[in-house]
């Protein structure tokens, strides 16, 4: 598939988005209301990655990004952080042989390097295992922030290119964008976030420049599939300009109903 970037060049538009990108939030203040602990929610919030991965993957949606864990997560108390850390070494054990047998691809964005090595060693092992998979593609945000994206895949692109530094009239987008984490990856078509927040909180920046940004009341734990159905449906709707008028707009997406 060619990347195509919205800022340069119109993308294709199909009223199934081809890549959504989704903030899990509230897992903790749905325990809470329950009056559970926090950690329920996280548990819970296991089951209903299981659900999102189904219905988007029969949808025909071909990459998925979730925000599992985020560079301003660290902040938390450490036992919910220590908890988050067990639910992502035990999910990946658990769930590899399952992907790879549906055909899903497993990466993982973010820097690792400051996980616990029986982790770091597990999601290397996740991710090669799956490395030939290419029905849908499932990318795990953790310890990911926006704008350490952009500045890693900045040093990354001096280092390979160190004429560029003295030379910054010469830097183009189409240089940089090769070193960002999800290079590989369509921008996304549709961000979902849960939990009632309207923010992106530092999650794909740099690719969420033209994404149809839809956000819900509804907990991660209790997020759906009517909930899942109605968040494509709203998708659907939206005109997707990509800096043109409303006249320029093909309406391919009515059309395609």
């Amino acid at each position: 598939m060619k990347i195509i970037s919205s800022t340069e060049q119109v993308p294709n538009v199909s009223d199934i988005p081809t890549h959504v990108a989704i903030i899990m939030d509230g897992n903790g203040r749905w325990a809470t209301e329950r009056h559970l602990p926090r950690t329920t929610g996280h548990g819970r919030g296991v089951q209903t990655v299981r659900n999102v991965v189904k219905y988007f993957g029969e949808l025909g949606t071909r990459y998925l990004t979730l925000f599992a864990f985020s560079s301003e997560n660290w902040r938390r108390p450490r036992d919910e952080v220590n908890l988050l850390m067990r639910l992502f070494l035990n999910a990946l054990e658990r769930e590899v042989k399952e992907l790879k047998q549906r055909g899903i691809r497993l990466r993982v964005i973010g820097d690792i390097s400051r996980f616990d090595q029986k982790l770091q060693d597990t999601i290397e092992w996740a991710q090669e295992a799956t490395a030939e998979n290419d029905a849908f593609h499932l990318t795990v945000a953790a310890n990911y922030g926006g704008r350490w994206d952009i500045l890693q895949a900045t040093r990354r692109m001096l280092t390979e290119h160190p004429q560029l530094a003295s030379n910054p009239s010469e830097i183009a987008e189409q240089m940089l964008a090769p070193y960002l984490s999800m290079a590989w990856a369509p921008e996304p078509d549709l961000f979902i976030r849960t939990g009632g927040e309207q923010r992106v909180s530092n999650f794909l920046i740099w690719q969420l420049a033209y994404t149809e940004l839809y956000f819900t009341e509804r907990f991660w734990p209790e997020f759906d599939q009517a909930c899942m159905a109605q968040a494509v449906q709203w998708y659907r709707s939206r005109e997707r300009r990509f800096g043109r008028t409303s006249a320029q707009v093909p309406r391919q997406m009515a059309n395609q109903h």
